[in-house]
């Protein structure tokens, strides 16, 4: 399957879709947050929140994986972007960052899922630049997906026309 149809941006509520695993972005200490996070929490049920104590701790760059309980989504995965300070670490950040993507996209492929749905990660509470998260969230699913990623859909779900336009036009 071409590259280009493995693929696909929308404007959506990314608790509401159906695929293997949706990303959430959350916290080091895995606890409830706001954004992304309260939204997936507050779908997914009290086990979710039970299921993310056992764990424990995720740290920046890092994944893990849980199921989705009462979400449509099989699979939760969460990951951890460093908080945005800019300035002389940019590179560091920039660094930890693209790991998230990375360690999300490993465990879909160790859990054999080939449908999973991004959040714009780390661009709310983290104060990611918009711009700058869209390109390396695009970057690094296309390089996985070159690279022999399961993935035969991959969506960067949008939750403003701002952000899907980003993505339409980094996809372009």
């Amino acid at each position: 399957m071409p590259l280009g149809d493995r693929l696909r941006i929308v404007q959506a509520d990314i608790t509401t879709l159906d695929v293997d695993a949706i990303v959430n972005a959350a916290n080091a200490r895995l606890l409830p947050g706001g954004g992304v996070d309260g939204a997936i929490r507050r779908k997914a049920g009290a086990k979710l929140d039970a299921a993310l104590a056992k764990i424990g701790r995720c740290q920046p760059g890092s994944a893990v994986i849980t199921s989705g309980f009462e979400l449509p989504a099989r699979y939760l995965i969460h990951t951890v972007a460093p908080i945005w300070e800019g300035g002389a670490d940019r590179e560091d950040q920039e660094r930890i960052f693209r790991r998230c993507y990375r360690s999300v996209l490993r465990l879909a492929d160790e859990n054999a899922l080939a449908s999973i749905a991004f959040p714009a990660i780390g661009t709310g509470a983290y104060g990611w630049p918009a711009e700058r998260a869209a390109e390396m969230a695009v970057e690094e699913v296309r390089a996985h997906l070159r690279a022999g990623g399961r993935q035969n859909r991959v969506i960067f779900c949008c939750f403003s026309r701002e952000d899907g336009e980003r993505y339409r036009a980094l996809l372009a």
